[in-house]
Order: structure tokens, then C-alpha cells, then sequence
């Protein structure tokens, strides 16, 4: 079973007559990097929030099709449950990050999931390492370059252990010493059982991906040396 299946995916924004997405068909594999490139405007981020669950829950459309998670549907997921299951990372880091102090900011996730106290320790002490970021917990997360709270924006999903990854564009906006501990840590967590989909218009960022698609015309094509 795949970790992530879409078919026949059609998507509109409201007040609009046109779909963004029209037919897009995707399996994700697992322990799999799938990069998504495409132009700007093509719909991949829409693809992204689509499969993080944020469309439709709280961007509202027109979604028909189907997307399932692991066999199930994900427009029948709840909330907590999809946030266990796949992970977003945006773009712009300042956009995830709001706490006082980086403990605070990777224990967040897993406190409104009611997990227990304990175990929340041990899930920031080993996110904060798998991102190497260890040395700065106690900090706050407006001390760090764009790179570093990238990284904490990434160990903040990683604290709710989810099976599936989604970065959009999440290296379109840091320094290449950051991209590279960020792609770095991407293919930690391959090695470690996760699957992820990183949606890029840069195609020096896919060099770890295992395939690469693009969406055009809202759907995705093999990657054949061109947009």
C-alpha cells in the first residue's frame, strides 16, 4: 500500500470556472523523495495543500477525485490524525515559528495532540538531533538565520512523527549552506522509513530525488528535460 495515492484529482478555488488541477493522477512510495516541478502559478503548491489536508478544511474549493493516505481517504481524516500522518513544510520558515523559545516551538504540535509530558521530552530531544539543532533549545527562534529555522520548522512537524513529508518550496528561500543541511536531513529521514514530496521550481534542489515530476496543465508528466 502506498503512502499517498491521487486519482483523478480535480481542483477549483472559488469563484473561479477554471481547474487548477484537471485528472492529476500521483502515487507516492515509500522511503521515496518525489520532486514536483513546475512553473509558477501551475498549482503545485494547490497540489501541497491538497495533500497536507488544509484544502479543503480550511482553504475552501472545489475538490473532486480521489487521495488517499495509506488506503484511506483523506477528506475523511480528522485533523489530529492527518496531522500524525503527513507533514507540511512552507516556504517561508517565519510563517511556522511563533514560540518564545525552539523547545516550546517543536513541543507545540505534539501538546495539542495530548501526548504525554514524557514523551514529548524525548520526541524534542531527538527531533532537535536529527536536524542538528540540539545546541539551541533553549534559544529563541528569532536569533537564527533563515537556514536554521528552516530546520526548526522541520523538526517541529517531525515531533509529530508523521509518515509522509511534504516541503513546499521549503528551499527556495535560504542560503545553499542551508539547503544543504536541509537536503541532508531530507535523506536522513528516507533512510529512516519516511516518504516525501518536495515541490520545487529549482532543479539544482532535486538532485536526492528519487524521481522527478512535473506538473503541467494540471496534471503530472515525466520529467524529460524541460518544463
Amino acid at each position: 500500500m502506498n503512502p499517498i495515492e491521487v486519482r483523478d484529482l480535480y481542483f477549483r478555488y472559488p469563484g473561479s470556472e477554471v481547474n487548477i488541477l484537471h485528472g492529476l493522477d500521483l502515487s507516492l512510495k515509500k522511503n521515496e523523495i518525489l520532486a514536483v516541478a513546475g512553473h509558477s502559478g501551475c498549482g503545485k503548491s494547490t497540489l501541497c495543500h491538497i495533500l497536507a489536508g488544509i484544502i479543503p478544511k480550511t482553504i475552501r474549493g472545489r475538490v473532486q477525485g480521489e487521495v488517499t493516505v495509506f488506503g484511506e481517504s483523506i477528506f475523511d481524516m480528522q485533523t489530529p490524525r492527518l496531522a500524525e500522518t503527513v507533514g507540511i513544510v512552507f516556504q517561508e520558515p517565519d510563517n511556522q515559528l511563533f514560540s518564545p523559545t525552539i523547545e516550546a516551538e517543536v513541543a507545540f504540535g505534539p501538546e495539542n495532540l495530548c501526548i504525554k509530558r514524557e514523551i514529548i521530552g524525548e520526541r524534542i530531544a531527538a527531533m532537535l538531533k536529527m536536524v542538528g539543532m540540539e545546541d539551541y533549545r533553549f534559544d529563541s527562534p528569532n536569533h537564527l538565520s533563515g537556514g536554521q529555522k528552516q530546520l526548526i520548522a522541520l523538526a517541529s512537524v517531525l515531533s509529530m512523527e508523521p509518515q509522509v513529508l511534504l516541503f513546499d518550496e521549503a528551499l527556495s528561500q535560504i542560503d545553499t549552506r542551508g539547503r544543504e543541511l536541509i537536503k541532508a536531513v531530507m535523506g536522513r529521514l528516507r533512510e529512516a522509513g519516511k516518504s516525501i514530496i518536495m515541490v520545487e521550481h529549482d532543479f539544482e534542489n532535486m538532485d536526492l530525488a528519487d524521481r522527478i515530476l512535473v506538473l503541467k496543465h494540471g496534471r503530472l508528466i515525466p520529467y524529460e528535460g524541460n518544463l
